[in-house]
């Protein structure tokens, strides 16, 4: 599966933005999937995973209030909506799909995703 998220850019803080990741070659349905981030100078880390049949989904715990992952299997897409952003939210956003069966449980790490997106930019300024 091949995956393209998009919809990052400037926002100012207090704003909100939704980032998209569409899918080819396989129907995310397939997949959990998660969404990761990568801040300047710092590590990559978890940000949110939903399941790839029904709506359960995983948080990192200081973005649960702010971020909602969702996915529309009409278009095989998933979407983190993120709001009242802030600027430590500033990164490159991937969204990344998991093949294994956790038997609905959502990986935060990144060695269970096994197909990742290129990236989008989010940039929040103060």
């Amino acid at each position: 599966v091949q995956l393209q998220a998009s919809g990052g850019g400037l926002v100012q803080a207090g704003g909100s933005l939704r980032l998209s990741c569409a899918a080819s070659g396989r129907t995310l349905g397939l997949y959990a999937m998660g969404w990761f981030r990568r801040a300047p100078g710092k590590e990559q880390e978890f940000v949110a995973a939903i399941v790839r049949r029904g709506g359960s989904t995983r948080y990192a715990e200081l973005l649960k209030d702010r971020f909602a992952v969702s996915r529309d299997s009409g278009k095989n897409a998933v979407y983190l909506q993120m709001n009242s952003l802030k600027a430590e939210d500033t990164a490159v956003y991937y969204c990344a799909a998991d093949p294994s069966d956790r038997r609905g449980l959502l990986a935060t790490s990144r060695i269970a995703y096994r197909y990742w997106g290129q990236g989008t930019l989010v940039t929040v300024s103060s």
